[in-house]
């Protein structure tokens, strides 16, 4: 980073962290619902990361997992707090949100991530799927986020939120079935937090027992928020196994509660509150366990990634173009042919501004990534380029390469196109040319190969290095702090 970088780097940070102390990320923000003009289609309007990338929940689909034998049974320490304790209940007019107190954490993570909520998404009485994670396409009935920060690093939740590795969320899938006793301890409070913004201070309890019963098999990736902002901050674990409610608890959820305030004339019952899971923007998810699953391949060692990086940022490109790059072409999914299209999107008037903005970020590194420095970056940016319908391309141009190399080398992820193509950006030799042509040529067989596929292709694909491209799509954007759930 040269000096002008640096400086640009220290003064948006310090504005940032000025912003972040006068207006804490959940005070205040634009409206936002699940339904309606201000539901989760036009949440990118007002929070350019929620059209961006490496979002969540995802589909948790068979031919993304790879077995990591390396991932061990989590471990939660002060889980069963003592009823003494009081707890704070919230019907914050998206979710019920229970307050956790810090001395509760994970101790199985290379950091310790101290609980702060946990919060809850549902179906309604009608329709009895709520979850937002989903597993092969199945959605349970709902879904439990208990939601830890990064205390090794971060002081609390509000400085931890929008930073790379800032949060770890334990997510329970909720099927109906058996009265679950330990849900009961808050359920039967939830007459006193019927309309938003409505607290009541409730006995604290075994919070180890809204989690299944054995914690060694769960799915794991780099993913974000489900709610905005939408920060691509969040190191998801999700728990193979459901718990089960009753459906009369179920319906405790699904209608007792209103999004809107106990003044309003017209109450707005408060279910449907999950968003829908999203691209899965070439990552894998890691799972901890193995038996069930037919086909699927253990994860590539951190140290075998290392070198594939290397030989791209270093090695013989000119060799590594000549590997059959197509055959290391995962399969592109059903339905996402208009993906793979990148450039067309733009038009040739946008490009020039796109090119502009990206030369003159900050190139702030992903090891010190900040979410929210970055959005306010290239807000400047294209605001002096006239480019303000350009808000989500520009962050997931410049987020996507740094959150794939980091999530790549921690085996969560396939090395993109566009990281490739940004790795070997600085040699300026016939070899890094022979590789985009290689790398093009390549794309262009696979696309090919998806529009007429071999009937007799097996499902699945293969331990892959290099994978698609992904899509882009506009909006208008306006940044704005806003309350958050996960």
């Amino acid at each position: 980073m040269d000096i002008k970088s640096r400086n640009i780097y220290t003064v948006t940070t310090t504005l940032a962290f000025i912003i972040l102390i006068a207006c804490p990320i959940a005070s205040r923000g634009a409206k936002w619902t699940y339904s309606g003009p201000d539901g989760e289609p036009n949440w990118r309007t007002n929070y350019p990361y929620c059209g961006g990338t490496f979002q969540s929940p995802i589909d948790i689909q068979t031919q993304l997992l790879r077995y990591d034998p390396q991932l061990s049974p989590i471990q939660v320490q002060n889980y069963n707090l003592s009823a003494n304790e009081q707890l704070t209940l919230h019907n914050n007019g998206h979710s019920v949100k229970i307050s956790l107190p810090s001395h509760m954490y994970i101790s199985s993570l290379p950091n310790r991530y101290s609980a702060a909520q946990l919060h809850f998404h549902w179906g309604s009485s009608s329709l009895l799927t709520g979850s937002e994670h989903t597993v092969n396409g199945k959605q349970f009935a709902a879904e439990m986020h208990v939601v830890h920060f990064n205390s090794d690093k971060f002081p609390n939740i509000s400085m931890a939120v929008d930073k790379k590795d800032g949060l770890a969320v334990l997510g329970v899938l909720i099927e109906i079935g058996e009265f679950n006793p330990c849900f009961d301890k808050f359920l039967k409070y939830i007459e006193g937090i019927k309309y938003k913004d409505q607290k009541i201070q409730v006995p604290a309890f075994n919070v180890r027992e809204l989690l299944p019963d054995t914690l060694n098999e769960y799915y794991r990736y780099d993913g974000s928020l489900t709610t905005p902002p939408c920060f691509p901050s969040v190191l998801w674990t999700v728990f193979r196994k459901p718990v089960t409610i009753s459906h009369e608890q179920f319906l405790a959820l699904a209608t007792s509660l209103y999004a809107s305030s106990a003044e309003d004339s017209a109450p707005v019952p408060l279910y449907g509150n999950y968003r829908m899971p999203q691209q899965t923007d070439n990552r894998v998810v890691l799972v901890s366990f193995r038996d069930g699953l037919h086909g699927i391949f253990s994860v590539s060692s951190p140290f075998e990634r290392r070198q594939v990086v290397q030989k791209l940022l270093a090695g013989d490109l000119a060799d590594l173009a000549d590997e059959g790059l197509y055959q290391l072409l995962p399969k592109p999914q059903p339905g996402l042919n208009s993906k793979l299209k990148t450039t067309k999107r733009w038009g040739l008037h946008n490009q020039a501004n796109k090119v502009h903005v990206r030369k003159n970020l900050p190139r702030h590194g992903y090891k010190d990534l900040c979410f929210k420095t970055l959005e306010n970056d290239v807000l400047h940016q294209i605001q002096r380029h006239n480019a303000n319908a350009q808000m989500v391309e520009a962050l997931r141009d410049v987020v996507f390469p740094e959150l794939n190399l980091r999530s790549y080398l921690d085996c969560k992820s396939e090395l993109d196109l566009q990281t490739i193509r940004q790795l070997v950006q600085g040699r300026s030799t016939d070899e890094a040319a022979e590789l985009e042509q290689s790398l093009t040529k390549a794309m262009r067989r696979q696309m090919r190969r998806h529009r007429h596929p071999n009937p007799k292709a097996i499902t699945g694909h293969p331990r892959a290095t290099f994978l698609k491209d992904f899509s882009l799509s506009s909006a208008n954007h306006k940044p704005q702090h806003v309350e958050w759930e996960d």
